[in-house]
């Protein structure tokens, strides 16, 4: 009788025995199938990763190339030494576009800080136990800072940090766009738009603290609100946040002098491609002099998700082998045991002459009848439990990058990408930034035909090695002993 009939009558006839086989198979293959769906997932959304998070690259002003010079330098008064000043140079806006022109930058933004004082409209004051009854000016009416109201010069406000994840929204009006660069529009905090009654198309008056001290009029187009754990910590003689004021970066330049024109502060480049950042910040390194300028990348949050997802691809193949592995003992196992079962049937086989090789082949076709049910069993619920999965997985991995990022915290770049934040506050920016992106973060699983192909061929190798374990059995019989048995 041929063997593949003999394996297909045993299959009908042996009903409990198929059932447990395919029940076994179908398990094995949905987990193994949902493995491979979690690692595709996985490489995918660090693709995507790549893409969506981004990195940046700072220039700025040498600090450290200008305290090394200030060292250096000393100087006498009356025989007496005398403290060095520091002086820096602000980025020339040329030099910027030189960077921004480069292949890999899709975009750039200049910052501008400076001071302006209200005029006919008051600065918000705050006091507290902790600044010892000091608000926003110093003992005798002077300002800490050289103005009540901090201004802050952007090419766009979409471009600011704060905006861009959602510390500050636009409640009123419009933010700021390229085109306000050269105005005199204005956006201002809602706490000191209520306070001066101020709403969008109302005008404000800043005089600036240098030179003459000219008085300027602006337009306010929108009005923004911060989340409340945007107050940063003050202390004696510190503004308000609600101070803050964002215009373009050419009246931000005219408050602090006319030999500030066509400079910033600092200036960030987006990467459009994160993994070439430091391809792009040496291009970049080559337009500027090094000894007066830096220029820093930050692709703190990529390398968060990157990390993150890694580590659900590690998992995801863990998966695969685990189930590989124990699935090969599985049924290994039923192979022997069904070889034990079916020792006078083998050695009627044997008897009348059908070789061993042709009834371990018999044993090869009737697990392959189970495994061709077993992976369209697993084809059709390994999506769902491959998403199930890989969102259990995703959820306690952000957890505990969370968690370790709250405890080690992952520093930003070296320089100052919105124009006075500290490097642990944009590294904690960082860090935020990349904990809502894995939570957003979704990997969607799908069924492909090369992961069923895959998942077909993992099957194979499974039985092939189990049919190989359990053929020692067969080989070992002896038809004359079986049958006097």
């Amino acid at each position: 009788m041929n063997f593949v009939k003999r394996a297909w009558l045993n299959l009908r006839f042996k009903k409990g025995r198929t059932a447990l086989l395919i029940l076994v198979t179908s398990a094995i293959m949905l987990f193994v199938l949902a493995g491979l769906l979690i690692k595709s997932a996985a490489t995918t959304a660090t693709q995507k990763a790549k893409d969506s998070v981004g990195a940046t690259l700072t220039l700025s002003a040498n600090r450290e190339a200008a305290f090394k010079k200030m060292r250096s330098t000393t100087s006498t008064t009356s025989g007496k030494p005398t403290m060095p000043k520091l002086t820096t140079s602000p980025v020339k806006l040329s030099t910027a576009k030189q960077i921004a022109s480069l292949s890999g930058v899709s975009s750039y933004s200049a910052t501008v800080s400076t001071s302006a004082n209200a005029k006919g409209f008051d600065a918000i004051e705050t006091s507290s136990s902790s600044s010892s009854g000091f608000g926003g000016k110093m003992p005798g009416g002077t300002s800490a800072s050289s103005g009540d109201i901090t201004v802050s010069g952007v090419t766009s406000t979409a471009s600011n940090a704060n905006f861009s994840d959602g510390t500050y929204t636009i409640t009123s009006g419009r933010g700021l766009k390229a085109s306000d660069a050269d105005t005199k529009n204005v956006v201002i905090e809602t706490n000191l738009a209520k306070s001066n009654s101020l709403k969008v198309g109302s005008t404000i008056k800043l005089k600036s603290t240098t030179g003459s001290k000219s008085i300027y009029t602006l337009k306010v187009v929108g009005i923004y609100k911060a989340k409340s754990s945007a107050t940063a910590s003050m202390g004696p003689g510190q503004s308000d946040p609600a101070n803050t004021v964002f215009t373009g970066t050419a009246f931000a330049n005219t408050l602090k002098g006319s030999k500030y024109a066509g400079t910033a502060d600092s200036v960030t480049f987006n990467v459009s491609t994160p993994s070439k950042v430091s391809s792009v910040k040496a291009q970049a390194k080559k337009l500027i002099n090094t000894s007066k300028y830096s220029i820093n990348s930050d692709d703190a949050s990529y390398q968060i998700v990157k990390s993150s997802m890694k580590s659900v691809t590690g998992f995801a193949n863990k998966i695969v082998w685990l189930v590989v592995i124990a699935g090969t003992i599985i049924l290994a196992l039923i192979v022997i045991l069904m070889i034990r079962e079916r020792r006078y049937e083998i050695g009627v086989l044997l008897s009348l002459g059908e070789s061993r090789m042709k009834i371990i082949a018999q044993f090869f076709v009737e697990l392959l009848v189970v495994l061709v049910i077993g992976v369209g069993v697993a084809g059709v619920g390994g999506k769902f439990v491959g998403d199930k999965l890989a969102q259990q997985i995703v959820s306690t991995q952000t957890t505990t990058t969370s968690t370790t990022s709250q405890m080690s915290g992952t520093p930003g770049g070296s320089g100052n990408a919105q124009g006075g934040a500290p490097s642990g506050q944009m590294g904690n920016r960082a860090n935020a930034m990349a904990t809502q992106k894995q939570k957003e973060t979704k990997l969607s699983t799908q069924v492909t035909p090369q992961a069923i192909l895959l998942l077909i061929a993992v099957g194979l190798v499974i039985i092939f090695i189990a049919i190989l374990v359990g053929a020692g059995g067969i080989l070992r019989l002896q038809p004359k002993k079986v049958l006097i048995g």
